[in-house]
């Protein structure tokens, strides 16, 4: 079973998104910010990160930067998910090392599962 791991400080959306893949097949875990992400990855390796930009205490930009400078970590698909949708932003997450971005606003969880396996089938 592929392994998920999603940072989203909101609550009903991290629902939402652990029902849609778990249904779809995927083990969810879930991080409330990106201190919590980090702390996770001690015990639970995902196939794919699923990542906020804007969450309280480590945002996403921090994230990828701590992740990408890790060697266990550099090659992990990291899909950001935000409606942060402006092209600096995107810009800045993707020379961080996204491996893709997506804006929440625009795309269903079909769409997101979509995308998922398209990185980790």
């Amino acid at each position: 079973m592929k392994k998920i791991l999603i940072a989203e400080d909101d609550k009903f959306l991290a629902s939402a998104y652990r029902l849609k893949l778990t249904k779809a097949g995927f083990e969810v875990q879930i991080a409330n910010d990106g201190e919590e992400l980090i702390k996770i990855l001690e015990t639970f390796v995902p196939d794919l990160i699923l990542l906020d930009l804007v969450m309280p205490v480590m945002d996403g930009f921090a994230v990828l930067e701590n992740l990408r400078s890790n060697s266990k970590f550099k090659s992990l698909p990291i899909l950001v998910a935000s409606n942060l949708g402006q092209k600096e932003d995107i810009d800045r997450a993707s020379n961080l090392g996204a491996t893709d971005f997506v804006v929440k606003s625009d795309m269903s969880l079909d769409m997101l599962i979509e995308k998922i396996n398209k990185f980790i089938s």
